[in-house]
This record gives C-alpha cells, sequence and structure tokens, in this order.
C-alpha cells in the first residue's frame, strides 16, 4: 500500500528501515545527554508519573555547544525526512517541537487515550468541528525497540463514538486506560519511523516494554489551535537558521513564531 494512502485511511504509516544504524547512533548519544541533564534538574517526586519530557532543542541543553545545537537540527530534519513528508503531505509544513517517551517511575501507572489537544485550551466540539482542517504530526523515532504505541486507526477522519469519548474524559464509569475495540499496536525497530496524527486517539504502551526511548519531532501545517503553543525558544535564531542547510522547516516555524508575537503584542496595545 502507498505511503499517502496507508495514512489517508489509517492516521498512520511505519516507513521501515529509514534511519541507518550510525544515524540512530548519533542521534540517541544526543538524546541521552540532554535527557540526563533533564534528569537532574527535575526533582524525583515531579518525575514519577511523567512519561515525556519535551523541548529538547531548547538553549538551556546547548550551552557552550552552539554547533552541537546545529547539528541536532540538522538531524532532526534530514532532506531524507524532510522529503519523504513533502510527498505525502504536501508543502509548508513547520517543526513544532520534540518530545521524549520513556516508562515512568512508577510501574503501576496506566496509559491513557488521548487525542494530543485534549489538553488544551481549545473545546473539544471546536476541536471536532475542525478536525479535517487539523494536520499535527508525531514522526516518531524509536531509539531503542518498542511496541510503544497503541493507535485508534480512522479517528483522524471522525470524532470520537458515545464509548470512547466516555473512556477520553472518563465519563459514566469509564477509566482512561481502559481498551478500545479497534485499537492496532505499532512494533518498531531502531531505525524505523512511525508517522501518526497527534489527533487521532492514540496512547502509550509501558507494560510490553522494560525500557522506552522513543524520539517524536512534532510537525504540521499552520493552524490557530496549534501554533498558538509554538514555542520560539525551542527554534534556531536567525543566525543558526542560516547554518542550517535543509532550513524550510525552521525557517516557516521561526515566521509563525514571530507573527504570533506580533500579534499578541498588538492585542495589549
Amino acid at each position: 500500500m502507498d505511503e499517502r494512502k496507508a495514512f489517508a485511511d489509517c492516521g498512520h504509516v511505519v516507513l521501515k528501515g529509514f534511519f541507518s544504524r550510525s544515524e540512530i547512533a548519533a542521534l540517541s548519544a544526543i538524546v541521552d545527554r540532554i535527557h540526563s541533564q533533564w534528569v537532574e534538574s527535575t526533582v524525583d517526586a515531579d518525575r514519577r508519573q511523567q512519561v515525556n519530557m519535551h523541548s529538547l532543542t531548547s538553549p538551556a541543553y546547548f550551552r557552550d555547544d552552539a554547533r552541537g545545537r546545529i547539528d541536532f537540527f540538522e538531524r532532526i530534519a534530514p532532506p531524507s525526512l524532510t522529503a519523504t513528508m513533502e510527498e505525502m503531505f504536501g508543502g509548508g509544513l513547520y517543526f513544532h517541537n520534540t518530545q521524549l517517551f520513556f516508562n515512568p517511575s512508577d510501574r503501576q501507572q496506566l496509559p491513557y487515550w488521548h487525542r494530543d489537544l485534549q489538553y488544551s485550551q481549545v473545546e473539544d466540539a471546536l476541536q471536532a468541528s475542525q478536525q479535517d482542517q487539523l494536520l499535527n504530526l508525531h514522526v516518531r523515532v524509536p531509539l531503542v525497540k518498542e511496541a510503544g504505541v497503541e493507535l485508534v486507526p480512522g479517528t483522524h477522519r471522525r470524532w470520537d463514538t458515545a464509548l470512547e469519548s466516555s473512556v477520553r474524559f472518563e465519563r459514566n464509569g469509564h477509566r482512561n486506560s481502559e481498551d478500545l475495540p479497534g485499537a492496532r499496536l505499532i512494533a518498531l525497530d531502531p531505525g524505523d519511523i512511525l508517522i501518526f496524527d497527534a489527533q487521532m486517539i492514540h496512547r502509550g504502551n509501558y507494560r510490553l516494554n522494560e525500557t522506552r526511548k522513543a524520539f517524536d519531532i512534532c510537525v504540521g501545517k499552520p493552524h490557530p489551535f496549534s501554533v498558538q503553543y509554538l514555542d520560539a525558544s525551542v527554534l534556531p535564531d536567525e543566525q543558526e537558521i542560516e547554518r542550517i542547510a535543509n532550513n524550510d522547516w525552521y525557517r516557516r516555524a521561526r515566521e509563525l513564531a514571530l507573527a504570533n508575537s506580533a500579534s499578541k503584542s498588538a492585542r495589549t496595545d
């Protein structure tokens, strides 16, 4: 099945062996260092139930290592990936952020079904009304072997059934950790990538994986619901952009961030 059709039908696609062993090793080394720094700066109690960290490109992780930050940006958006994404989704994609997913310290914690904007200030009914206009994507790059994410295929094109809504929001006696009908568990090896719609119903899977180290690149097409959460600090500045050969995703993101800033300033004047 062609990747575009697979995504259109299911809301996700796996590309096997997309990255080489050397590419994964280099990316993993950077991510390990950043994660270690995050662990050192985060109180144990605050980390106990956390399953991810975000903003790995923050300047805080690259003090006195300007070249290292440029290298990381280049590894996040190599020409092979940006060309594949453009072929699948057309032009106009922008870089939004990064996340690293891992197992919670609390091994009793259960995974939970959600759509990414569920935790934003955008009302659920508004999200539903704009579902066909939103393109918020995760590109999952597993750095160790995992069966670490479950998806409900097709929910990128439709909104919840009554059961799915009750489970997501824990209504009518349901819990957000319950199994959902039609869910698909995705198994990945290092080198594979999973591209999925962040607004489809999905959840992590902790118990089948002794360890998890999944690096997610968040990209999308501009929409007011998502662009409002774009953090300029995770983007390269103008000087850094000039040093990144394949910089289209970052240049678009910076333009959006500057427009956000101008809009906020106008509203407060």
